[in-house]
């Protein structure tokens, strides 16, 4: 009895000891381009304290849109909420849609730069309309704010003339066109202005033209990690996001 008691014993330790242990998951996560500092700011912590690893990609909505309907793999997606509702009414989303953040467009020049004044609708035509160039994400390549912005010209009555001196940017951070000089002025997410070394945000738009854009995020119907997914969705919802969505020129929605 003690024999077979002591064979149990040794036999549970040698299984427990030589049992594979479950290695960590490797997240594919897609994002649109106004989260990716945020998400830049909030993984490290996130991939030290869960062993998992993420992948982050970043494009314009319409591009990650574009792909997901294609077939492409991912665990998590964060785009604005109705490209996820409709990828959810597709079957390429599981489990519900979960707001993340809100941002709105902002304006900027060159560090040094006198900041004009876009203090009012009709001093933000004026401006527009004086500057040598005019930096935004190209409407063609599905960016939120180059979408938004390009109506915007034409309610604004200034569409011909500012596109006349356009400087289009497919993805990526627009104010980056301002830094090297190519644009006088820069029109994008203020989150995707705030990282550019060698550039100033003057600000908002006029609260009466301003866009606030949500961004939420959906966890693949078909991820291979929707454990860990829901894991960093938690993660990305916590105390800590709201001080980083702050420094990112970001707010809870």
């Amino acid at each position: 009895m003690l024999a077979a008691l002591r064979f149990t014993v040794l036999a549970a330790l040698w299984l427990a000891a030589t049992a594979p242990i479950a290695a960590a998951a490797e997240l594919k996560v897609l994002t649109a381009g106004a989260m990716r500092g945020v998400l830049e700011a909030l993984l490290p912590e996130f991939q030290t304290v869960s062993g998992h690893k993420v992948e982050l990609d970043n494009a314009t909505a319409g591009a990650l849109a574009k792909r997901i309907e294609g077939g492409e793999a991912f665990d998590l997606a964060i785009i604005t909420p109705a490209v996820i509702d409709d990828l959810a009414s597709k079957g390429k989303i599981g489990g519900g849609r979960v707001d993340l953040a809100k941002v709105g467009i902002g304006v900027a020049v060159k560090q040094g730069a006198p900041a004009p004044d876009i203090s009012t609708v009709e001093a933000l035509k004026a401006t527009l309309l004086s500057a040598k160039s005019v930096a935004y994400i190209d409407p063609k390549a599905g960016g939120s704010s180059g979408v938004y912005f390009d109506r915007l010209l034409d309610r604004l009555g200034i569409g011909e003339a500012v596109r006349a001196k356009a400087r289009l940017k497919s993805g990526g951070y627009v104010a980056e066109l301002v830094a090297s000089g190519d644009a006088e002025l820069a029109v994008h997410q203020m989150s995707e202005i705030l990282p550019v070394k060698g550039v100033t945000l003057v600000g908002p738009l006029p609260a009466p033209v301003q866009n606030t854009t949500v961004y939420a995020a959906g966890i693949g119907a078909a991820a291979r990690e929707p454990a860990a997914a829901k894991a960093l969705l938690e993660h990305l919802t916590g105390p800590g996001a709201a001080s980083v969505l702050a420094a990112k020129g970001m707010e809870k929605p």
